[in-house]
C-alpha cells in the first residue's frame, strides 16, 4: 500500500528536477533569442552581429574540445550514456552522476547552445534528472521507500525530459521503454507522479505547453495512414542514416580530438561556420525555432529546402561527432520535419501533415523509440487528431531505421563510450 509519506517524497522529487530543469530551458530561450539575429529567421541581411554568431563555432569548438580534454573531462558526452551505466550499475551513481560531473556537462553544454551549435537538450537534462535523485539517495537513503535504487534514478531521468521538454507521458515512456525496459504498474504509477510534478514545475518556469505550437489539420484517419506509410519508409530510413553517420563520425574523430582538439576544433568549427553562413543561420540551434518558422508555411520548401534538409542531417552529425553535450531529439525532430514537409510539396500533399509524420518517423528511426516518439510529436504538435498518423509514421520508422541502424542509437552510443581508447 503507498503511503502518503510515499506520494510527497515522489512528488518532492518530480518538483525539484523540475526546478533544476529551469537554468536548461533559459539557456534554450537565450538561444532562439540568438537564432533570430539570423537571416534565415529574420527579416534582415548580415548584420555585424549576425556574422558573429555565425562564426561562433570556429572559436568555440576548440576550446570545447581543450575543456573537454582537460579539466572537464568529466563532463564529456551527453548524459545519456552515464545515466544508463548509473541505472544498470547504481553504485557508479557518485562517479557518474555527482555534482561536479553535471555542472561540467552543463557548462559545456550551456557553452555550446549559445554559439547555436545543433544539438538538443535531452542529454543533460536526463542527467539533471539522475542526479538530483542522486543526492537524495546520498543525503536521504530511507526517503524512497518501495522503489529500487535503479528504479528511482530512472524514473527521475525521465522526468528531466519530462520537466525539460513540458512532456509528462514522455518521460514516462522513455523511463519504461529505453531505462527500464519493461511496463508494469510498480513502475509506471511513480513514473507518473513524479513526471506530472516536474513538468508542472517547467511550465511555471515557463516552458510552453505546445513548444512548437498547434498543427490544426483535419485529415482523416485513413488518409493519414496513406500518407504515414511512405512517409515512415523514408523518414525513418533518413533517421536510420542520421544515426549510422553519427556514430561513424563519433567513433572517426574522438580519439584524433583526444590528441589534437585545437586542430580538429577548428576543423569542426570552420564546417559548423560554413554550414550557418551558407545557410542563412538555418542549420544552427536546436531545430526548434526551424520548425516554428515552417509551421504554416506552405511555401518553406521551394529554392532552399533541400539545402537546409543537408545542413540539418550534417550539422548535428559533427556537433555531437565531437562528444559535445547534447542532445538529437530535436535535431532528428527538425531534419524530418524539413523531409516530411518536402515530400508533401513535391506530391502536392498538405505540408504540415508531412512536416509532423517526418518528424515522427526520422526521430523513430534514430531511436527506436516509437512509442516515445508518438507521445512527444503529439505534444508538441498540439493536436491528438494526427495520433493516427504519428502512430505508423513512427512505427514503420523504427522498422525501416533498423535497416540502417542495427541499434538504437542510445545503446550504440554508449558501448562507443564503453570501448577502450587507442
Amino acid at each position: 500500500m503507498v503511503t502518503m509519506r510515499q506520494l510527497l517524497s515522489l512528488v518532492l522529487l518530480g518538483g525539484l528536477v523540475g526546478l533544476a530543469c529551469w537554468p536548461l530551458n533559459l539557456i534554450d530561450h537565450w538561444q532562439d533569442l540568438l537564432l533570430r539575429q539570423l537571416p534565415a529567421y529574420s527579416s534582415a541581411g548580415w548584420t555585424p552581429l549576425a556574422q558573429s554568431l555565425a562564426l561562433a563555432p570556429l572559436v568555440v569548438m576548440p576550446l570545447l574540445l581543450l575543456m573537454q580534454n582537460g579539466a572537464f573531462a568529466r563532463g564529456k558526452g551527453s548524459g545519456i550514456p552515464q545515466t544508463v551505466a548509473c541505472v544498470e550499475d547504481p553504485e557508479q551513481g557518485e562517479q557518474l552522476l555527482g555534482t561536479t560531473p553535471t555542472l561540467m556537462r552543463l557548462g559545456l553544454w550551456s557553452l555550446a547552445s549559445l554559439a547555436l551549435f545543433p544539438l538538443g537538450r535531452e542529454g543533460p537534462l536526463v542527467q539533471v534528472g539522475a542526479a538530483v535523485a542522486q543526492a537524495l539517495r546520498s543525503r536521504w537513503p530511507g526517503l524512497f521507500r518501495g522503489l529500487k535504487a535503479d528504479e528511482v534514478l530512472a524514473v527521475a531521468a525521465g522526468a528531466g525530459l519530462a520537466g525539460g521538454f513540458n512532456t509528462p507521458l514522455m518521460g514516462v515512456v522513455f523511463i519504461a521503454e529505453e531505462l527500464m525496459s519493461r511496463f508494469n504498474a510498480p513502475l509506471i504509477w511513480p513514473a507518473l507522479l513524479v513526471c506530472g510534478a516536474a513538468a508542472g514545475m517547467s511550465q511555471i518556469g515557463g516552458q510552453p505547453m505546445f513548444a512548437l505550437g498547434l498543427i490544426t489539420i483535419h485529415t482523416g484517419e485513413i488518409a493519414q495512414y496513406l500518407w504515414a506509410i511512405p512517409i515512415g519508409i523514408v523518414g525513418g530510413l533518413t533517421g536510420g542514416l542520421f544515426g549510422r553517420l553519427l556514430l561513424l563520425v563519433t567513433s572517426w574523430v574522438t580519439p584524433i580530438a583526444n590528441k589534437r582538439p585545437i586542430l580538429i576544433g577548428l576543423v569542426l568549427g570552420g564546417l559548423l561556420s560554413g554550414l550557418a553562413l551558407l545557410s542563412g543561420g538555418a542549420s544552427g540551434g536546436d531545430g526548434e525555432a526551424l520548425m516554428v518558422t515552417w509551421i504554416g508555411d506552405e511555401n518553406a520548401w521551394p529554392g532552399r529546402g533541400l539545402a537546409i534538409l543537408a545542413v540539418r542531417l550534417i550539422g548535428p552529425v559533427l556537433a555531437l561527432g565531437a562528444s559535445v553535450p547534447g542532445g538529437l531529439i530535436d535535431p532528428a525532430f527538425a531534419l524530418g520535419a524539413v523531409f516530411g514537409h518536402g515530400f508533401m510539396h513535391l506530391v502536392g500533399g498538405p505540408a504540415e501533415l508531412g512536416l509532423a509524420l517526418g518528424m515522427a518517423a526520422t526521430l523513430a528511426g534514430i531511436t527506436q523509440l516509437p512509442v516515445m516518439t508518438i507521445a512527444f510529436a503529439i505534444r508538441l504538435a498540439g493536436d491528438q487528431q494526427l495520433e493516427a498518423g504519428l502512430l505508423i509514421a513512427a512505427v514503420v520508422g523504427a522498422m525501416a531505421g533498423r535497416l540502417v541502424l542495427d541499434r538504437p542509437i542510445y545503446h550504440a552510443l554508449a558501448d562507443l563510450q564503453r570501448a577502450p581508447r587507442r
